[in-house]
């Protein structure tokens, strides 16, 4: 007897929710949990995906004329037809080129807007363009911009950082990737050990330490598509996973772990957040082991003026923030409690400071430090957050009610203004992160909402909200989400 397409659906669902209670009970692991349900989406039909995608495909390239030709003009010199490879990744069968960027919103050369919830990454996460840092970095700009001398707002900039973040003292980097860089060589230079530890599936930038992940033996290996590595990185790399303070504790036993570089949740590989005293565990292991703790809280920030640092009082040796800090100028700063940086002053005070792998000429220019004086003074402020975090949980109560909707095993994370959906139950961890990624599927989501005027973070499914945002963009992005999720399903 044939079923039809609704009891088909049901049918489907009730096995596929059967799974996800056989998981949360833990009668089998994520990664057979994942295998199961990758075998079954079939409620999605593959066949029906590839079709749907191809159309999808089809109407971004007739979207797009202005955009393809600009594609096929810059492969003749630019290496993959973009200025950084990751630019590939937004959906698409070729780069979109954009025009102008203004609040929450990008139009693109074929004059298409798009509601914008990627915001560079969060880069952008003040909205762009916003007028006090245009005017900021126009005025900088008019007076000198490099002269490696300290402007007038250095002073400003370090006790607005301070305040909010709560470690006393503070230098500029020009990337949180540099930012974490330095931290990593100060640690282990105050320390004297030679390894660092950071988290199993984490992203710090493209610090090479920091692109390793474990194997299924709990061996230390290169992070997948990790180009390069100058050594090993079970050379200089110790890994614990999120949410294990056991596994931490193993890896610090070693004695040889200078410093613990993590965020307060993950976000990279997606949102993942600390369970109940796993932080305050972290923060006592690495006191324990002599360790330094270093937050990087670039895409944490998302939790409040302060970063998770301040909102859920955390006490780390140092820490790393980035790209939003400046309203989109590349800027990045980092902070040393007083212990930390009174074991440094007979370094600060060395003539061979400008060898010591700590620097870089373009650093705390008079533009970047102008930037940040505008935007730290003018937004991610209480009353920003006051109203981007509302409106986080309408975008984020918005999918969730789509996934009751169609009963999918589907979940909805949300981290301040910042949130982000599996097609799986939620993960507790990196490596269940990693494995929760169905490509086809989300190479669809992502172009479906593109060619209808909205953007999302194309390295997952993550949107931020920024002051720019309005409940119409949020509602927008609801309507269709449930469109492409009727798309695949009916």
């Amino acid at each position: 007897m044939m079923l039809n397409k609704s009891s088909l659906i049901s049918k489907t669902f009730s096995y596929m929710n059967s799974l996800k209670n056989l998981f949360q009970r833990k009668a089998f692991t994520y990664s057979q949990f994942e295998g199961e349900i990758s075998k079954i989406s079939g409620l999605i039909d593959r066949n029906r995906l590839k079709k749907l995608q191809q159309e999808e495909d089809l109407l971004f390239i007739n979207l797009h004329p202005k955009s393809k030709e600009h594609a096929i003009l810059a492969e003749n010199n630019l290496l993959g037809g973009v200025p950084m490879p990751w630019m590939n990744r937004l959906p698409g069968s070729f780069p979109i080129f954009f025009k102008e960027a203004k609040g929450s919103k990008i139009k693109d050369i074929d004059s298409i807007e798009y509601v914008d919830f990627c915001l560079g990454d969060t880069g952008a996460m003040t909205g762009h363009s916003a007028p006090f840092v245009t005017e900021a970095l126009q005025h900088a700009a008019s007076r000198g911009i490099t002269t490696m001398m300290p402007s007038e707002d250095a002073s400003w900039v370090a006790n607005e950082l301070s305040k909010r973040f709560k470690l006393k003292y503070w230098q500029l980097a020009m990337t949180a990737t540099d930012a974490n860089r330095f931290s990593l060589r100060y640690s282990r230079y105050i320390t004297g050990k030679p390894k660092i530890c950071v988290m199993d599936w984490c992203y710090h930038g493209t610090v090479d330490e920091t692109l390793a992940v474990l194997d299924k033996n709990g061996n230390v290996i290169p992070r997948p598509g990790a180009v390069g590595p100058q050594v090993h990185p079970s050379v200089t790399t110790r890994i614990a996973v999120y949410n294990d303070l056991e596994s931490l504790e193993n890896v610090l036993k070693h004695g040889d772990v200078a410093c613990v570089l993590m965020e307060p949740a993950l976000t990279n590989i997606g949102i993942v957040l600390p369970e109940k005293g796993y932080l305050e565990g972290v923060r006592e292991l690495t006191k324990k082991y002599d360790a330094l703790l270093i937050m990087d809280e670039t895409h944490t920030i998302s939790v409040g003026p302060g970063g998770a640092t301040k909102a859920w009082n955390l006490d780390p040796d140092m820490f790393v923030i980035g790209k939003p800090i400046g309203g989109g100028m590349p800027v990045a700063a980092y902070g040393l409690s007083e212990e930390v940086a009174d074991k440094l002053k007979h370094h600060l005070s060395s003539d061979n400071i400008d060898v010591s792998g700590v620097g870089g000429t373009l650093t705390g220019n008079a533009m970047a430090l102008a930037a940040i004086k505008a935007t730290l003074s003018n937004t991610l402020s209480e009353k920003d957050f006051n109203f981007m975090i509302p409106l986080a949980t309408k975008w984020t109560d918005g999918v969730q009610s789509v996934i009751s909707e169609f009963k999918l095993p589907w979940t909805v994370q949300q981290l301040g203004c910042r949130s982000e959906y599996w097609f799986c139950p939620r993960p507790k961890n990196g490596a269940e992160a990693a494995n929760a990624n169905f490509h086809d599927i989300e190479k669809y989501f992502h172009l479906y909402c593109l060619n209808r005027g909205v953007l999302i973070t194309p390295f997952h499914n993550m949107a931020l909200l920024s002051p720019y945002h309005t409940i119409n963009d949020v509602d927008k992005h609801t309507s269709i989400f449930r469109d492409v999720v009727r798309s695949m399903i009916c």
